[in-house]
């Protein structure tokens, strides 16, 4: 075990900066077609005699409460080293004005191209401006900096994509990602509804909020109408064209997040400047995310911010381009509190240090040597498969992560290694490449890969799937020929892990995996052909002299004071597996109460429920089945709003079907219920 920074539960309080920070609050930015965009933006107190690069941070997670608290460390800590630090709600969000009909839409962008022009028109800019943002803030950082701004010199982008069709909640390989397609767009269905604040906007908060209760739109009828990579979805993949991206990005991820596979796109497509860090973190920002170990990471933005807007030699462009957690091997736990490793760096990505090892099909085993013809290998469908394999973005909540995979291995096909002679490090993209026939027209595949203890445990180290009816491509969909023999490449998450002397390889390959991916429409029978097109690729990474000094620059994590809070009500989650054996009905229920707070700042109450439920029946793929139910307020003394929201997804053989319901309350008093139904063809899924 090796741990390249201090002990990582310590915390550096700062309770004074080198630059004092005053916070203007309830800012209004005007925009051309006479709307008003809601900022907090905390300066150096002699900003306008010492006129200071901007840092933007631009989401819809409202400012004055949802993420207040975290707001109240990031930017006054930027601020107090000399940075103009501001945060923003998009149209449609928080106290702006508006509605927010979508994710990441032009006007959005448009929106941002104002916001740029506005920040050089102030008396306290220097007109050098970088963008930082987690998931949607580093999604949006991405687009903008397309826009190619002349004012935007840079950005840190965390746990964001690159690829907003095959690589972020809605889809993945082609499939409808059922985990997270519903969930997510019942979350901002019910996250857009909420009302501005009438001590902000004045008396007009409640026709406005009626506005937004009655034309948000549920986004998932959008993103379910769009089952194909067309030009919905290459709007804002960056991916489309990377060379529109001409200023440095420090992309950020951890191996628990669900976005860590753009990472190495982005390093190796973009600019030379720009630099990749990959924790063992979850969906957070680095220095308070779990597991452990965290960094100083608003260090790590300063010194990226001093070298890019103030032209500081700050020493980080010598540091290797990409710097990596390369996680021991553990037990399952679906948390951990810490993973135990090592950092190392690579000076380029693709990296001469990685060789693309293959181990090949022999009968239900893999090996490094190449195999021989062996028996096809019939693999049916077990709908139930996949309820222990964890959510695909885990925030760092209890019970997260995957379970014991011996829970799962007996509803697919799993091919063991031998142990292994010596200890192994991965470090990059596996690929599953075979040649495979279906009996049916529409089918998928999902392969994982696990480390087996001499004892037995056996731990998820990655995973991917593929909608086969898109071999050709994710546009141009085709009906699958029965009986007739295809190739596939499935894409495994990127993966930082050491397997050790004496552990296994298990390859595990299924045509189910509920609830990540909606059920094909008819039990499918996979078979796969043990030839010489068929075998896993692993990334191996030889170490390096230098990793013995990769990452020793990290220091402790600081944070300033934090806002001041009240708790009314206390976290919790549970997350269990049903299952009903006289019917065979399989049930997941994940219940999140993130719990509820007054800040002591401006008074505001803010607090949510989420309940997500996924059903299946055995051998009945058309049973499948996901609910995702929210209950949010937001008030202040005599002036309290809840709202509560229901989202259900079903199909048939031909269509998807859709309902949201909203119900809106001011002072437990019902002021309007609304219901969307949509019916969706099914599009190859």
């Amino acid at each position: 075990m090796v741990f390249n920074i201090k002990d990582s539960k310590e915390r550096r309080v700062i309770k004074e900066f080198p630059r004092q920070v005053k916070k203007i609050e309830n800012v209004w930015i005007p925009m051309t077609d006479g709307a008003k965009l809601a900022a907090t933006i905390w300066l150096p107190e002699d900003a306008r005699e010492n006129p200071v690069p901007a840092i933007l941070e631009y989401i819809p997670y409202r400012k004055n409460d949802f993420t207040a608290i975290r707001d109240s460390v990031r930017h006054p800590y930027f601020a107090g080293h000399g940075y103009a630090s501001i945060r923003i709600d998009i149209r449609g969000s928080g106290n702006s004005d508006g509605i927010l009909l979508d994710e990441y839409l032009k006007q959005e962008h448009d929106d941002a191209i104002e916001i740029l022009d506005w920040i050089c028109e102030q008396e306290w800019s220097t007109g050098a401006v970088g963008m930082i943002g987690k998931s949607w803030g580093g999604f949006n950082s991405l687009q903008v900096a397309e826009r190619q701004h002349p004012a935007l010199k840079t950005i840190i982008t965390l746990c964001s994509t690159d690829d907003r069709y095959a690589d972020d909640v809605h889809y993945k390989g082609g499939n409808v990602l059922a985990s997270d397609m519903l969930w997510w767009a019942s979350t901002m269905f019910a996250y857009n509804a909420r009302p501005q604040d009438p001590a902000v906007v004045g008396a007009s908060w409640r026709d406005n909020w009626l506005n937004r209760l009655e034309n948000t739109p549920p986004f998932v009828e959008k993103w379910l109408t769009h089952q194909r990579r067309d030009q919905y979805w290459k709007h804002g993949s960056i991916c489309e064209d990377y060379s529109k991206i001409d200023i440095p990005v420090f992309a950020v991820s951890g191996w628990q997040d669900g976005y860590t596979n753009a990472v190495f796109r982005l390093l190796e497509h973009l600019p030379n400047e720009s630099k990749g860090l990959i924790g063992p973190w979850a969906h957070e920002y680095p220095e308070v995310a779990t597991p452990e170990p965290n960094i100083g990471f608003l260090q790590e933005c300063l010194r990226w911010w001093d070298q890019w807007l103030k032209g500081i030699d700050t020493g980080i462009m010598d540091e290797p381009k990409l710097l990596s957690w390369i996680q021991d091997s553990e037990l399952p736990q679906v948390t951990y509190e810490s993973r135990p490793g090592k950092w190392v760096g690579d000076e380029a990505w693709p990296s001469e240090n990685i060789t693309m090892n293959k181990w090949w099909l022999q009968g239900r085993s893999i090996a490094t040597e190449e195999s021989t013809n062996g028996s096809p290998i019939v693999i049916p469908s077990v709908q139930e498969h996949g309820f222990y394999n964890g959510v695909f973005c885990p925030f760092g909540q209890p019970g997260d992560l995957p379970a014991d995979q011996r829970l799962e291995n007996g509803k697919a096909v799993v091919f063991t290694s031998a142990p292994l002679e010596e200890t192994v490090e991965l470090l990059g993209k596996p690929i599953f490449h075979a040649e495979f026939s279906v009996d049916q027209e529409n089918a998928f595949i999902m392969a994982k890969v696990n480390d087996k203890a001499p004892t037995g445990e056996s731990t998820m180290i990655t995973w991917g799937m593929m909608n086969l009816n898109h071999l050709q491509s994710h546009e141009y969909p085709h009906a699958l020929e029965p009986g007739k023999k295809y190739q596939v490449s499935v894409d495994l998450n990127v993966l930082g892990q050491q397997i050790p002397v004496g552990h296994s390889l298990e390859l595990v390959l299924a045509p189910t995996y509920w609830p990540q991916a909606w059920p094909s429409p008819q039990p499918v029978n996979l078979t796969i052909y043990q030839n010489e097109n068929t075998y896993l690729e692993l990334p191996a990474r030889r170490p390096q002299p230098e990793d013995k000094n990769a990452g020793a620059h990290f220091q402790v994590p600081e944070t300033a004071e934090v806002m001041g809070k009240e708790v009314l009500r206390e976290e919790k989650r549970t997350r269990e597996v049903k299952h009903d054996l006289i019917h065979g009905i399989w049930i997941l229920e994940d219940m999140s109460d993130e719990g509820k707070r007054k800040l002591r700042s401006n008074g505001v109450e803010h607090g949510s429920i989420n309940k997500n439920t996924f059903s299946i029946k055995e051998k009945d793929p058309l049973s499948a089945k996901v609910t995702c139910e929210w209950e949010l307020s937001v008030g202040r003394d005599d002036w309290q709003t809840r709202l509560e929201s229901f989202s259900e997804m079903t199909s048939d053989q031909e269509n998807f079907y859709l309902v949201n319901r909203l119900i809106a309350f001011e002072n437990n008093k019902e002021i309007f219920q609304k219901e969307w139904k949509k019916t969706i063809k099914r599009d190859f899924q």
